[in-house]
């Protein structure tokens, strides 16, 4: 198939302070969120002025791709529609069937299978399709790329270059915490054609960050995020409760690599950078976060990769992988199946 565009689907977020409600009214919405949970969300944007960072690291990785496309001879205009914030979907297909776009491909800002990571990407094309009408474009969707090389190894180097900040005096009590979103257990259990794809996907890069790194102390992957109702079983342990738990045990320095994340998302920035960096502080550990891809040039030559991948049809024994987990490029109708909403 000819393709003519590439559209960058990301999550949103608002960019002042007005927006800050209305954003998460749409994120929350039909979930059963408690008032309080979005007052309290609400303060944490109201700390970095209203302002998500995820739209600018958007419109930079947005500019890294262009440039790199314009360097390597990829002639295919980038676009950007969200699934909560503006730029919505549904506005970005509009301004793209104006311009003559009929084709293109899509590439989502998350690695990782599961229904909010995955598959509600898919839900937003076609609702965001549906409400342009019958011309609207057609969006396909490029593969997960948990495994990829472009995605790994910048995480693999921003481990060991945290590791070298630690005192090496304290490395045999060191540890390695790999975070990503927590997700509802029933939505864990349902990620995948034959579940669980998320938390497996999740385990096979958090070894591969580690293997790449040289990472030569324990590693665990725990969970941060988490934003339901007490009363339903969400992925645990979460990062504060962990580090409580290794600082009982002995653990002196800590490195937390949130690898369920492309950029620095508030989740980062606040969950860990404010929140955890606190909790390891008053537990008196030594805590330093590694860096997330965001525009490294590996990571946007990435994206170029997978889109070569598809425009020429490449079978996956040939794609760049680092992992063994099955991949492909088109997701089983019963993947990911949504669960009852928290």
């Amino acid at each position: 198939m000819g393709y003519d565009a590439v559209v960058l689907l990301s999550f949103g977020g608002p960019e002042g302070p007005d927006d800050v409600l209305p954003f998460l009214e749409n994120v929350t919405r039909g979930r059963g969120i408690p008032p309080e949970r979005l007052a309290e969300v609400a303060e944490h944007y109201r700390n970095f002025g209203g302002v998500s960072p995820i739209n600018q690291q958007c419109r930079d990785l947005i500019a890294a791709i262009r440039a790199d496309f314009a360097a390597n001879g990829v002639d295919l205009p980038v676009y950007w529609g969200n699934r909560n914030w503006h730029p919505m979907l549904a506005d970005t297909l509009a301004q793209m069937r104006d311009d003559g776009i009929r084709n293109a491909l899509g590439f989502a800002t998350s690695a990782y299978g599961g229904y909010s990571s995955c598959r509600q990407y898919y839900e937003d094309i076609a609702a965001a399709r549906a409400l342009v009408g019958a011309d609207a474009p057609a969006v396909t969707k490029l593969r997960q790329f948990w495994d990829h090389p472009g995605f790994v190894e910048p995480l693999a180097d921003a481990v060991r270059d945290s590791l070298a900040r630690l005192d090496p005096a304290k490395r045999d009590t060191t540890r390695v915490v790999f975070t990503a979103h927590s997700v509802p257990l029933a939505a864990a259990a349902a990620a995948g054609p034959d579940g669980n794809r998320y938390t497996a996907q999740l385990a096979e890069v958090a070894g591969l960050v580690a293997a790449h790194a040289g990472v030569d102390v324990p590693y665990d992957l725990v969970w941060q995020s988490r934003s339901g109702p007490p009363q339903v079983p969400w992925l645990e342990p979460d990062i504060n409760d962990h580090l409580a738990a290794l600082a009982a045990g002995g653990t002196t320095s800590v490195v937390v690599s949130p690898i369920g994340f492309v950029s620095d998302h508030l989740e980062v920035v606040w969950d860990l950078d404010t929140e955890a960096a606190a909790t390891a502080g008053q537990l008196g550990l030594d805590y330093v976060r590694a860096a997330t891809p965001g525009v490294d040039p590996r990571f946007v030559a990435m994206v170029r990769d997978l889109v070569r991948e598809r425009v020429e049809q490449v079978p996956p024994p040939q794609w760049s992988r680092l992992g063994t987990l099955p991949a492909w490029n088109t997701c089983p109708a019963s993947c990911c199946l949504p669960t009852r909403r928290s």
